[in-house]
């Protein structure tokens, strides 16, 4: 199997988010930085190996055909966009995203400004984002985040390509949203209507049970499982971000790592869409989602002897946009998705 990227690492302190779209004629300097960042990764992380520091890339749909000749990951697709009556997940350019975490945020903004430095103009940043870890891993309405994540083997498999798809076993795929929360809003709740809003209780983080939970309450929504009945995991690292005064925005990135896309699409229709369409995410009426974008992550073995560059110009080799009209799905269409292909599930930023 070849060596995946340091995905699976201990909660850090810290974490930059990258996201990238690439500029014209910018293809050949995003290859160069692809092939050099774990290289670059190993070089910064000796000044300090005790702080975890990792950085992974990640591809997305439309770039893909214009780095790379020869095949594609098999599920490597736009971000579907969701449209329910209330609340839309969209989906924003984004061609790369370069996620570094470690227990100190100067070790993450090194990477990102060697990064950034050496891409130059041959890229745009449309998003940066500084996250940062809140208390014992509450997310920033004060509610425990990830705790029902994966671990061991079980995080392995949630995240891994398999022989479904060789020629790129060992990487994974991830999707991103950055999400704006309306503190004050969330705030004027009192502690048991939030608790129905997310399925949880606050303090001691003990999930309702299932004859009490709202159905329209986040974990209820957030849970999806397989044929055989199981519900099917993704690894979330996500981070609470934003200004402390509320000058600016403030909220949670999102980011889930899986075997394969299907999963995480089909807990964003159950969310935004609902489940049964109009039974959408309660969680949505505080908390609005502004970016929308998944990549392939390939292997460190890929990024260090990168396919050929493609032949001919990107548009000419299936080349797509992340934000495509036909991509969007309403309540009134593709209510069923299609079967997971990697047999594993688990989104949401609380669940």
């Amino acid at each position: 199997m070849p060596i995946p990227q340091t995905i699976l690492t201990r909660k850090t302190t810290s974490a930059l988010f990258l996201v990238l779209t690439i500029d014209d004629d910018g293809e050949d300097a995003v290859r160069e930085v692809l092939g050099d960042l774990p290289t670059l990764t190993r070089a910064v992380s000796s000044r300090a190996p005790e702080a975890a520091l990792a950085a992974i890339a990640s591809i997305g749909s439309a770039a893909w055909d214009r780095l790379f000749d020869g095949p594609r990951p098999r599920s490597l697709r736009p971000f579907v966009v969701y449209q329910g009556e209330v609340h839309t997940a969209p989906a924003t350019p984004a061609d790369l995203l370069v996620h570094i975490k470690a227990d100190r945020m100067d070790l993450c903004f090194e990477v990102g400004r060697l990064v950034t430095d050496a891409l130059g103009d041959a890229v745009t940043v449309v998003d940066e984002v500084h996250g940062f870890r809140y208390f014992d891993l509450h997310d920033i309405i004060g509610f425990v985040d990830g705790t029902e994540n994966p671990v061991g083997q079980a995080a392995i498999d949630a995240i891994t390509v398999g022989d479904e798809d060789p020629a790129f076993a060992g990487g994974s795929y991830v999707a991103i949203q950055r999400y704006v929360t309306d503190l004050e809003a969330w705030n004027a709740l009192s502690v048991p209507e939030q608790e129905d809003a997310i399925g949880r209780t606050k303090f001691d983080n003990v999930e309702m049970d299932d004859d009490v939970k709202p159905t329209n309450s986040h974990i209820a929504l957030n849970v999806v499982t397989g044929a055989d009945g199981e519900e099917i995991d993704v690894v979330r690292d996500n981070m609470p971000y934003g200004d402390a005064s509320g000058s600016g925005e403030r909220g949670t990135f999102y980011i889930a790592y899986s075997a394969g896309p299907d999963v995480t699409e089909e807990m964003l229709r159950k969310m935004f869409v609902g489940d049964p369409p109009g039974n959408y995410d309660r969680l949505l009426d505080f908390t609005t989602a502004v970016t929308g974008a998944q990549f392939f992550t390939p292997t460190i073995d890929f990024l260090e002897d990168l396919p050929d560059p493609p032949t001919a110009p990107a548009d000419e080799v299936g080349g797509d946009t992340a934000t495509s009209p036909d991509d969007r799905v309403s309540t009134s269409e593709r209510s069923e998705p299609d079967p997971p292909t990697d047999g594993s599930l688990g989104i949401g930023s609380l669940h």
